[in-house]
């Protein structure tokens, strides 16, 4: 991985026409690779989805600002329990202190075996104590300390709500500079969204400069338009989420269950047409988190069949 910026090329949309039995094999093998990302799931969710999901696929367990950390350590036991591995949340700003940090990652690491954290800075308007950002943490030595050995970064495929993207440029090559010289693997998340140009755009963007790294793209699980909505507004993604309003006629459809998967075919079909290296999916569940899980396990193993909406769905 290199970190010297080069020139950013406009982005040039790319379809390669594929054969219908070879575009629903990538598409299965896309979703045989998907993440999953959880809020607060119960006991009975975490041993759920130890029976839905392959043994040792990843979830990823999100940081609430106030929440118990024992409550975030008692997740990541059900999910180790469970045969599935674990990816802690770290909000920067949302501790007091690295003590603090460093006291959570100790548990993590001892009780549920963490090794993967997703690290983020904390969208709190005011920090709750020392800690400043996530570059802080990065730097104290706290994650080799306590086994950590991979770390995720978020990405903003339609942009910061806070920050220019000069800002988030600087700010995500200085975190990938701080982990490699730490000798820690790292990856990205990216925030959800509702169109694909938006995150070829940013997958371009993020190529052109010479970074190489994993990227885990962010989709909505199914659920209903009304749902996608709501999250989008909370979370930012206002451009992608007026443009799937605009396209699915929001009155007449808004409570009618809606699922990812013309966005999913495109990223597909992209993937095969340029080299975007590695670019896997990772789904967010809000809430529905085990109905998600057996959506996108039967879109990694059954066979697949094209609908007339543009998406596909497992054979009957």
């Amino acid at each position: 991985m290199t970190l010297i910026p080069k020139p950013m090329p406009a982005h040039t949309p790319t379809h390669v026409p594929l054969d219908e039995t070879v575009l629903l094999a990538l598409i299965s093998q896309f979703m045989r690779q998907v993440t999953f990302e959880v809020t607060r799931p119960s006991l009975a969710d975490n041993r759920a989805l130890g029976s839905v999901l392959l043994p040792g696929m990843e979830v990823y367990v999100t940081a609430l600002p106030g929440r118990d950390p024992t409550e975030l350590v008692a997740t990541a036991q059900d999910l180790t329990q469970a045969g599935l591995k674990p990816v802690a949340h770290i909000a920067a700003r949302h501790f007091d202190s690295l003590r603090a940090i460093d006291h959570l990652l100790k548990r993590l690491h001892s009780e549920a075996g963490v090794t993967s954290i997703m690290l983020i800075g904390g969208d709190t308007g005011q920090a709750a104590g020392s800690v400043q950002d996530a570059l802080q943490v990065i730097e104290s030595g706290l994650l080799q300390a306590n086994g950590i050995e991979r770390v995720g970064l978020p990405g903003f495929p339609e942009g910061h709500p806070a920050l220019s993207e000069e800002e988030v440029e600087c700010s995500l090559v200085t975190k990938l500079a701080a982990l490699q010289g730490a000798g820690l693997e790292a990856h990205v998340v990216t925030q959800f969204c509702f169109d694909v140009e938006p995150i070829l755009q940013w997958l371009d963007w993020l190529r052109a400069r010479g970074l190489t790294i994993p990227v885990r793209i962010g989709l909505a699980g199914p659920t209903s338009l009304m749902t996608w909505l709501k999250f989008a507004s909370k979370c930012g993604v206002r451009a992608s989420a007026e443009a799937l309003a605009k396209r699915s006629g929001l009155i007449q459809q808004a409570f009618r269950s809606v699922a990812p998967d013309p966005l999913i075919r495109s990223l597909v079909e992209a993937k095969a047409g340029r080299a975007y290296g590695e670019v896997t999916p990772h789904i967010f569940s809000f809430g529905a988190i085990v109905p998600t899980a057996r959506w996108a396990m039967a879109l990694a193993q059954q066979p697949l069949r094209l609908t007339h909406e543009g998406g596909f769905e497992p054979m009957p």
